[in-house]
């Protein structure tokens, strides 16, 4: 398995690795990744990959269809020479978009507590995201819901992560909020994001992404449209305010 870095240290900006193989596609396969790869609405990092005399420009991360080893491959942005099988690389990350990316996230993750609905999709790109809720009817008051999201931010809630056995999740199907994707399983053990502490917790769920370490760092946020998706569901956009 690539060893994901990113999930025990989400501000790991550069790191050393191995190449230990290319795909087909042409892309770059290391033992230990600071890459996320894209999946759960959120999308794979960019970068770079530099090894002695070369510099390789990474468009995107992805896991490999079909790998039974959990790895993940760097897309590089234009075809170029790979780094041999066996080389050491340090890699890279776009830090700026990265970041952007960490904000929205747990942004998202605080819309979900303001609107405590079930969530039937979403979606992260840099400076803005989006959730769709199973919300027949349009909210009363978005203004209300925009202050309460930026009072939650404001209150700089830490941001940590646990694990919990797949049994475990399992026994407490209430910690899932999407609807229409189920966390990885089948690993033995599922990442679970928490905001707040065992005093005040403010939301817990399984996520695999990357975050920001305490809410302060997501900064002021605003809603744009609200659309209707269907009979039962309305789309929340969510803006970063900077």
């Amino acid at each position: 398995m690539t060893v994901q870095m990113f999930l025990d240290d989400a501000y790991i900006r550069d790191a050393e690795a191995s190449v230990i193989a290319h795909t087909p596609e042409g892309g770059v396969v290391l033992d230990a990744s600071i890459f996320y790869a894209t999946g759960g609405g959120q999308p794979g990092d960019s970068g770079t990959l530099s090894w002695t005399g070369h510099k390789l420009t990474i468009a995107t991360c992805v896991k490999i269809k079909d790998s039974k080893d959990g790895h993940t491959a760097l897309v590089p942005a234009e075809p170029a020479p790979l780094p041999a099988i066996g080389t050491r690389v340090t890699q890279s990350l776009d830090w700026e978009r990265r970041h952007s990316l960490m904000r929205v996230h747990t942004a998202l993750h605080l819309l979900s507590v303001v609107i405590p609905l079930p969530v039937s999709g979403g979606s992260i790109s840099v400076g803005k995201g989006r959730l769709d809720f199973d919300m027949p009817d349009a909210p009363d008051d978005k203004d209300a819901l925009e202050r309460s999201l930026n009072a939650l931010i404001e209150l700089d809630y830490v941001v940590s992560q646990d694990w919990i056995s797949d049994d475990e999740l399992r026994a407490n199907p209430q910690l899932v909020k999407t609807m229409s994707v189920m966390p990885p399983m089948g690993a033995g053990r599922v990442r679970l994001v928490r905001i707040g502490n065992e005093a005040r917790q403010i939301d817990l769920q399984p996520c695999g992404g990357t975050h920001v370490a305490r809410t302060s760092e997501i900064g002021r946020v605003r809603l744009g449209k609200i659309e209707k998706k269907g009979k039962q569901n309305r789309r929340v956009y969510l803006h970063l305010d900077d």
